[in-house]
C-alpha cells in the first residue's frame, strides 16, 4: 500500500511539475520569440528594388494578442500594422511592388473593406499589387465571396490551376433550441426589447421570427450590393455580370479565368518571378522579397518625429463588453472589452496634455449593460474635459458595442460594419424539471423573499416577472435616451432604428447612427480635424492603455503573491485538474493512518 501511495505522490508531483514547466517555458519562449522577432524586424534590410510580400492565409486580426504564448503562434495578420506598412511603402521609392497570398484564413466584412481601401491607396502610387491564391473558396458565412471581394482590389489575381472560386454569396444561420429544451423539460424564462432582438426567440422558437428574418435579409442584401459593386469595379465587369456569376456560385480555375475573376493560372513561385520582373527586380534575386510587416516595423522605428508632434490616442475595445479588465490573450480564454481597462484608458488620455484627441476603436457584439454604461460615461467625461473623441467601428459594434460609441463627437464605420441592435434582453433558464427527470432534487433554505430571483431551480413569481419587465423597460429606455442624446435624434427617430434591429454601416449612416464611412485611418483624420490639427501635419499615434511587459507582469505578480496573467491562470487550471488525484492520495493516506490507530476515526470527520 505504501508503494502505491509513493507512486501516486510521485505521479502527482511529476504532473504538477510538468504543468509548471510547460507554462513557464511556453511563456519564456513566447516572450523570447517576440524579442527575436523584433530583433529580426529591426535588422531587416530593404534593397533598392524591393517587392513586399504578405501572407493572409492565417487570417486577419484586429491586433496582436497580449499573451506572448499566443503571439508566438501564427494567429493572423494585425490589420493596422499591415495598413500602416502599406501607407509607408506607397511613398518609398525602394518599394516597387506588393505580392499578397490570399484565399484562406478568417476574414470579416469590415476588415476586408479596410484592406481594400489601403490597397487602392497603395496602387494609386503607381506600384503594382498582385494576389495569389491556391483557392478562393473558403468556408464560413461567406468565406469564398469575401476572399474574392478582397482579391478584386489587386491589379492581378493568380489562381493555382487546381484551385477553384466560390462567389455564391452569404449565408447567415442560427440554431433554434425550442423543441430540444422542451424535450429536456428546461423552461426558458427570457424576454427582450423589441421583436428584432432575438435573445428569447433562439430558445423558444424553432425558426427565425419574420421581423428578424426581414432585418437580417436586409443586412445581407446590403453586403451583397457592396461586394457586387467592389468586384465589378475591381475586375472591370458590369454589376449585372457579377450578379450572374454569384448566381452561378462555384467555378473551376479555367471557368474563373474565362469569367474574368482571375488574370492568370499558375503557382506561387511563378507569380513571384513574374512580379519581380514586372517590378524591375532580378528574377533570381530572393533578397528583393521583404515581408510587409517587418518592413513596416522598421520604417516605424526609423520615423523621426519632433517631440512636439501632436498625439492621437487610440483605445481599442474588442470582444464582449464585461465588468473587469480587458482580456486579449487569444489563447487561454476569449477576447473581452473590460470596463476596468477601457474607461480608465479614456480618462487617462483625456487628462494627458500631450494627447490632442482620442479614437476609440470598437469591435464588439455587446455584453454587460452596466459595463457598457461605465465606458459610455468615460466617453462623455473625456468630451467634457475638452478632448475630442472619435469612434472607429471595425467589424461589429452592436448592442453594448454601439452603446459605448453613441456619445462620441463623431462615429466612423465601414459600409459593411454590423451596427445598431439597440435593444435589451435578460432572463434565466429554469432547469428543475430536467434535474427532476434525472432523479435529482435541489432543496435548501433562503433568507430574503427574492433570494431565489436568479436561481435556475425556481421559476419567477408573478411579482419577480414584473420586476424583470420593469428592468427591461428601464434599460431599453435608458439605451434609447443615450443614443438620442449622443446622435441628436428625436425619441421617434431612435425608436424607428432601435427595436433590436441590426444594420450595415452603410444603412446605419443613412439613418444617422453613423456620421461617416471609413476605417481607422479616416477616423484618425477626423480626430485631427476636430482637434484643429492641419490635415498635412504628421501625428504620433499612441496606443492606450500601454500593454505591460508580460514577463515583468508575471514576475511582479508572483512577488506580490497574486498572479493574474493568463499563463498563471492556465497553471491554476492544471493544478485544479490534479486536485481529485491529490484528494485521492490524501484519502488513501488517511485510511492507511486510520488502520494504525487504536480507535479509528472516520476520514470525513477530520478533513
Amino acid at each position: 500500500m505504501r508503494l502505491i501511495l509513493f507512486i501516486g505522490k510521485c505521479l502527482v508531483g511529476l504532473l504538477a511539475s510538468i504543468g509548471l514547466l510547460v507554462v513557464a517555458c511556453g511563456l519564456l519562449l513566447g516572450y523570447g520569440w517576440q524579442e527575436v522577432r523584433d530583433w529580426r524586424t529591426a535588422e531587416t534590410s530593404v534593397p533598392e528594388q524591393t517587392v513586399l510580400v504578405l501572407d493572409l492565409t492565417n487570417g486577419v486580426i484586429e491586433r496582436m494578442p497580449s499573451n506572448p504564448l499566443a503571439g508566438a503562434t501564427d494567429g493572423g495578420v494585425p490589420i493596422h500594422q499591415a495598413i500602416g506598412a502599406l501607407e509607408r511603402a506607397a511613398g518609398d521609392d525602394r518599394v516597387k511592388a506588393l505580392a499578397v497570398r490570399v484565399g484562406r484564413g478568417a476574414l470579416s466584412m469590415g476588415h476586408a473593406q479596410e484592406l481594400r481601401t489601403a490597397l487602392e491607396d497603395f496602387r494609386a502610387s503607381g506600384k503594382p499589387a498582385w494576389a495569389f491564391a491556391e483557392t478562393l473558396s473558403g468556408g464560413g458565412m461567406g468565406g469564398g465571396t469575401l476572399q474574392s471581394y478582397l482579391a478584386s482590389a489587386f491589379d492581378q489575381v493568380w489562381l493555382q490551376p487546381s484551385g477553384d472560386i466560390d462567389v455564391s454569396g452569404f449565408l447567415l444561420e442560427s440554431p433554434y433550441f425550442g423543441q430540444m429544451l422542451r424535450s429536456l423539460d428546461v423552461e426558458p424564462r427570457l424576454d427582450q426589447r423589441r421583436e428584432y432582438k432575438g435573445i428569447k426567440d433562439r430558445f423558444v422558437e424553432m425558426q427565425i421570427p419574420e421581423p428578424q428574418r426581414e432585418n437580417q435579409q436586409q443586412l445581407l442584401n446590403s453586403w451583397m450590393d457592396q461586394v457586387v459593386a467592389g468586384i465589378a469595379e475591381g475586375r472591370g465587369l458590369d454589376p449585372q455580370q457579377v450578379r450572374q456569376l454569384v448566381a452561378e456560385g462555384q467555378f473551376s480555375a479555367e471557368r474563373a479565368l474565362e469569367a474574368g475573376l482571375v488574370d492568370e493560372l499558375g503557382y506561387q513561385d511563378q507569380m513571384s518571378r513574374a512580379l519581380r520582373q514586372a517590378a524591375g527586380a532580378q528574377a533570381d534575386d530572393l533578397k528583393a522579397m521583404v515581408g510587409l510587416l517587418a518592413y513596416g516595423a522598421q520604417m516605424q522605428r526609423q520615423e523621426d518625429l519632433p517631440n512636439d508632434t501632436p498625439q492621437i490616442a487610440v483605445v481599442t475595445g474588442e470582444g464582449a463588453v464585461t465588468l473587469g479588465s480587458s482580456q486579449g490573450n487569444g489563447l487561454f480564454g476569449g477576447v473581452q472589452m473590460g470596463s476596468d481597462t477601457i474607461a480608465p484608458a479614456l480618462l487617462e488620455a483625456a487628462r494627458d496634455d500631450k494627447i490632442d484627441a482620442i479614437v476609440l476603436r470598437v469591435d464588439s457584439p455587446g455584453g454587460s449593460y452596466v459595463a457598457s454604461d461605465t465606458i459610455w460615461h468615460a466617453v462623455r467625461q473625456a468630451r467634457d474635459m475638452g478632448t475630442p473623441v472619435v469612434v472607429s467601428m471595425a467589424n461589429i459594434a452592436a448592442s453594448g458595442g454601439y452603446f459605448v460609441a453613441a456619445p462620441a463627437d463623431r462615429i466612423y464605420a465601414q459600409p459593411g460594419t454590423i451596427t445598431g441592435s439597440i435593444g435589451v434582453g435578460s432572463g434565466k433558464f429554469v432547469t428543475s424539471g430536467l434535474f427532476r427527470n434525472l432523479g435529482i432534487n435541489f432543496d435548501g433554505v433562503q433568507a430574503g423573499q427574492n433570494a431565489d430571483f436568479w436561481s435556475s431551480q425556481h421559476d419567477f413569481t408573478e411579482a419577480q416577472w414584473q420586476k424583470l419587465q420593469s428592468f427591461l423597460d428601464q434599460t431599453y429606455a435608458d439605451f434609447k435616451q443615450k443614443v438620442g442624446s449622443g446622435r441628436d435624434l428625436s425619441p421617434e427617430q431612435v425608436e424607428q432604428v432601435a427595436q433590436g434591429q441590426i444594420w450595415s454601416g452603410a444603412d446605419a449612416h443613412d439613418r444617422g447612427l453613423v456620421d461617416q464611412l471609413g476605417g481607422l485611418k479616416a477616423a484618425i483624420a477626423g480626430a485631427k480635424e476636430l482637434a484643429e490639427i492641419p490635415a498635412d501635419q504628421p501625428v504620433r499615434v499612441v496606443n492606450r492603455p500601454q500593454r505591460p511587459d508580460p514577463l515583468r507582469q508575471l514576475i511582479e505578480g508572483a512577488l506580490r503573491g497574486r498572479v493574474e496573467s493568463p499563463a498563471a491562470e492556465a497553471l491554476g487550471q492544471i493544478a485544479s485538474s490534479l486536485k481529485p488525484l491529490v484528494d485521492l492520495v490524501a484519502v488513501l493516506e488517511g485510511r492507511q493512518a486510520e488502520q494504525r490507530l487504536e480507535s479509528p476515526v472516520k476520514i470525513e470527520d477530520v478533513r
